[in-house]
């Protein structure tokens, strides 16, 4: 990469926007855990939040912010928070938002994403375009979209998705998705890059993370960068939380980048959008959404 990378940087979106490029994820968090894993992940240096209506931890996403903000000396202008549209919601996108910032307790997020694509997606859009122009989100995107889903919605936005959030790793490593939002000028945003876990003990994985002195987790997250996808990792320890930023103090070489990009094998620990999401899902995850 052109300039050195440390946990300080940016990437700028389409939508002109800068966005910190390691976030901090947060899904199945909440209550004191969350409000103290985040202000964790503030003090390590994060900048950038990841949430959703889903996680149902908007709240405790907002109350350590505002702790990150009175004791850290942190203002709002520093912090870049996401938060998301369930399914349940594209009836009334605007409601939607509107509770989540109240939950958030903010005027506005960074970043507003359609978890899932369905049906309703196209028509949804056109009203996130309007309320990124009337300021309540700064910049707009998707999850879990395939190629063909963005093909269709660049077809009619007006206002092109900044964001792409899929399920990325080594072991998930979605290389045709991942140069077609490179082609459309869309930042590609890996959620679970740790494999929620189930890879680090993997043979391959740590002898190229030994030769580096560096954890399997923090090799994996470094891939993710070096492929120009902003990882997301998550974990409520404080030592982990400040592994996973340490990134920024080695690069990987082409052959070992390689060799990481062998180890793909097509695994999603949560849901594959090839499959979409069923109605069952749909109703395993309602009764999660509280009002």
């Amino acid at each position: 990469m052109a300039r050195k990378l440390t946990l300080n940087s940016k990437w700028t979106l389409n939508s002109g926007h800068s966005i910190p490029i390691l976030g901090f994820g947060t899904y199945k968090m909440a209550g004191p855990q969350a409000k103290s894993a985040i202000f964790e992940a503030l003090k390590a240096g994060y900048r950038h939040i990841d949430t959703a209506t889903l996680y149902q931890n908007e709240a405790d996403v907002g109350g350590a912010i505002k702790r990150g903000i009175s004791e850290l000396g942190l203002s709002r202008d520093d912090l870049f928070v996401t938060t998301k549209l369930w399914n349940a919601d594209h009836g009334n996108p605007r409601k939607a938002l509107e509770r989540s910032l109240n939950r958030l307790g903010m005027p506005y997020v960074d970043l507003y994403l359609i978890h899932w694509p369905m049906p309703q997606s196209l028509s949804t859009w056109k009203t996130l375009e309007k309320l990124c122009s009337e300021g309540m989100c700064a910049s707009i995107g998707v999850s879990n979209f395939t190629i063909p889903d963005l093909e269709a919605l660049l077809q009619i936005s007006k206002i092109p998705p900044a964001v792409n959030q899929v399920e990325f790793s080594p072991f998930l490593f979605q290389k045709e998705l991942l140069d077609f939002c490179k082609r459309k000028n869309l930042l590609l945003e890996a959620y679970s890059p740790l494999t929620r876990g189930r890879m680090l003990g993997d043979a391959a994985l740590a002898d190229v993370a030994m030769r580096y002195g560096k954890s399997a987790a923090q090799m994996m997250l470094r891939w993710c960068l070096q492929h120009g996808a902003l990882p997301l990792p998550k974990s409520s320890h404080k030592e982990r939380i400040i592994e996973n930023s340490k990134l920024f103090d080695f690069s990987i070489s082409k052959r070992d980048m390689e060799k990481l990009d062998s180890l793909s094998k097509g695994l999603h620990t949560g849901w594959n959008p090839q499959d979409r999401i069923s109605k069952k899902a749909i109703d395993l995850f309602s009764p999660l959404l509280k009002r």
